[in-house]
């Protein structure tokens, strides 16, 4: 065998079918890692990988190495995770995934965190697609709603509310909604979810019971900055995050309606790969987002 890097280079191709994607994980070119993996299989004597242009698939003989290499891998990876934790200092590059209007949240808090942990390098990542941490190689990644992967931890950061807005100017020219009913009168600017039609439901309400009420479409995107700018140009009413929306309310360029038949609640939380120790980077992170995240509103 070549060398502890030859073994790494092997199992994250063999967790990625991909010698770029394994490169990009490792910090090295596609051709390094496919020099690393040529030496272990000339070292072994048994070829491991069924290449063709597109990608690469494990051979029997390579399935069988990756299950005993792979259980290696995670021990060292372990032992270095004990060693940074011993250590306590916070350090290395974070990699981070956030909501695309998650800047929103993140950016006003970088610079107070830097000053604390010099020698965390931030790298983030803002998107709404749905992100495989442990594939991918993400620390921590912020989402709303449920935890659906038993491989990750969560913690959750904080709850925000869903409200209805519109800007003065088409409050005045078109009235101010009084009920549930009314927008049915008015133009209303509707998120659609990334990859499909399906638009976010308004969820409405009156004594505390859920409102059946047809919603109206004058606009639909899947980009909620958007959103925003359209509501403050005056195009209509939008039913969006508290967090996104504060601001411009406070700056008197929203106005929130229907304040008392909106009660839909959301949560944010901060999920990162499960494993027996936390490294001191990702644990400093979660918890500065848990204490100030959220408050900015």
């Amino acid at each position: 065998m070549d060398s502890l890097s030859g073994l790494l280079a092997f199992v994250r191709a063999a967790e990625l079918r991909s010698f770029v994607a394994a490169g990009e994980r490792l910090g090295v070119s596609a051709s390094a890692v496919g020099k690393s993996v040529a030496r272990l299989e000339e070292s072994l004597g048994v070829r491991l990988f069924n290449r063709s242009t597109r990608r690469i698939n494990l051979t029997d003989e390579g399935t069988l190495f990756f299950e005993r290499c792979q259980r290696i891998v995670s021990e060292i990876e372990n032992a270095e995770a004990e060693m940074a934790r011993i250590s306590d200092a916070p350090r290395g590059k974070l990699r981070v995934s956030m909501p695309a209007i998650g800047y929103r949240m993140l950016v006003p808090l970088l610079a107070d965190f830097s000053a604390l942990y010099p020698e965390v390098e931030l790298d983030v990542d803002f998107n709404d697609r749905m992100v495989d941490l442990i594939a991918e190689g993400i620390d921590v990644a912020v989402r709303s709603g449920e935890l659906a992967d038993s491989r990750l931890m969560a913690r959750r950061l904080g709850p925000f509310r869903l409200i209805l807005a519109g800007a003065p100017e088409y409050l005045q020219r078109r009235g101010v909604p009084q009920g549930p009913e009314d927008l049915l009168e008015h133009a209303c600017l509707r998120y659609r979810y990334p990859g499909g039609q399906q638009l976010q439901e308004w969820r409405l309400f009156s004594d505390g019971e859920p409102v059946s009420q047809r919603i109206p479409v004058t606009l639909s995107c899947n980009s909620i900055e958007a959103l925003i700018h359209a509501t403050q140009e005056g195009l209509g009413i939008a039913y969006l995050p508290d967090f996104t929306l504060c601001s411009a309310i406070n700056a008197g360029q929203l106005v929130a309606v229907l304040d008392q038949h909106t009660q839909e609640q959301g949560f944010f939380s901060a999920l990162w790969p499960s494993s027996r120790h936390m490294l001191p980077k990702v644990r400093v992170f979660v918890d500065y987002l848990a204490q100030h995240m959220l408050p900015l509103r």
